[in-house]
């Protein structure tokens, strides 16, 4: 990969992060402007009676996980470092789908944080999705843990089934033929001119 193109991978990592953090600040303030206090006005709906908005604060990390635990701390901290490592690794290489799927992650991540940090501990959530028929209720979450979720699963996927990899393989094998080929015709040549000259 060149020099420039990975840049431009790497450009497109961070205008994601910054497009996933700009979107989630934007619906959280939304939600909070028309809906305060939580609880107080009815559930909107989004695609009828599956998808609503229902504005809660949540003390917990994603979907209400481990709310008011110790280990909301070491989970944010452990998850961040794994995902921050894993980029720093592929910094200036690797696909562009690897740079929008971490650009996605980091991008929630951060927006959670900056919620965090803004509303003394807790963040805005506001999407909920059920199933009333079978009296199935999805924990309440916003915009930040959709896309970690997304990005997580889809870089499982891509790790799981080598997406990029088998490029590079694939890639690497073209690249060695190539050069057998021009030694085995170097060496031809070389063999013709010495037969000649003989």
């Amino acid at each position: 990969m060149s020099n420039k193109r990975a840049r431009i991978y790497d450009g497109v990592a961070i205008l994601t992060l910054i497009v996933v953090i700009a979107l989630d600040q934007w619906t959280k303030a939304l939600v909070v402007d028309h809906l305060s206090p939580p609880g107080s006005h009815p559930t909107i709906p989004l695609i009828g009676k599956y998808l609503v908005v229902n504005y809660i604060q949540n003390s917990g990390v994603a979907f209400g996980l481990f709310a008011n635990s110790v280990f909301l701390v070491i989970i944010i901290v452990a998850a961040i470092a794994v995902v921050c490592f894993f980029y720093l690794r592929m910094i200036n290489t690797g696909p562009l789908v690897y740079k929008i799927v971490f650009g996605m992650i980091i991008g929630g991540a951060l927006g959670n944080l900056l919620d965090r940090a803004h509303h003394s501990g807790y963040v805005i959530d506001f999407i909920s999705f059920r199933i009333p028929e079978i009296n199935y209720y999805f924990a309440i979450f916003n915009v930040a843990d959709a896309c970690i979720s997304v990005g997580m699963f889809l870089l499982c996927a891509l790790v799981l089934f080598n997406v990029g990899g088998v490029q590079r393989t694939e890639d690497g094998e073209q690249e060695d033929a190539h050069t057998t080929a021009s030694m085995n015709n170097t060496g031809h040549l070389r063999s013709t001119e010495q037969d000649a000259q003989s």
